[in-house]
């Protein structure tokens, strides 16, 4: 047996392992979101809404972690940007929980904003130098122009119809 063979049907095992970890975990975690409304509803409602909070941002993480792995299972890649997208909810939660709780001093929220902050850019980065628009330069760029060229088409259309019913009044 070839070693990149067996390389891939090892990683496609554990890939498919993790899909049923993360489907486990996303059901586990919509079960203690729907057991955290009873806490709004019998406790305090500020504890409860902390509680439901964390846990509809953990579930958010745990779909975006789950849309990687299918995404590397149909593709043989990891996307950054799925990534940077999963790695952006655990900061936004943290911050979340650590605003709700208030146990983080402003420094640490200064500085998960920061890391917010380059997130965001290299996200932005990543889609805008993305390799899919790499592989193709012609197929991306014929595309853009036709249709900007059916967009160029039908402003003047439009600005010719327009400019027949002014001349017509």
């Amino acid at each position: 047996m070839d070693s990149i063979k067996l390389f891939k049907k090892v990683t496609d095992s554990i890939s498919i392992i993790f899909l049923y970890i993360l489907l486990l975990a996303l059901i586990m975690g919509m079960v203690k979101t729907l057991l955290d409304i009873r806490l709004i509803i019998f406790e305090s409602l500020e504890s409860g809404f902390s509680h439901m909070v964390t846990s509809v941002l953990t579930v958010f993480i745990v779909i975006d972690l789950f849309k990687a792995f299918v995404d590397y299972q149909e593709n043989d890649r990891i996307r950054l940007t799925d990534i940077t997208d999963a790695t952006i909810f655990i900061v936004l939660r943290e911050i979340a929980v650590g605003l709700y709780s208030q146990e983080f001093g402003y420094e640490f929220i200064l500085s998960l904003a920061a890391l917010l902050f380059v997130l965001s850019i290299m996200r932005v980065l990543a889609i805008k130098y993305s390799p899919a628009k790499s592989r193709a330069p012609g197929a991306d760029t014929t595309n853009v122009q036709s249709e900007g060229q059916t967009a160029k088409q039908s402003v003047s259309a439009i600005l010719d119809k327009c400019k027949a019913a002014s001349e017509s009044n």
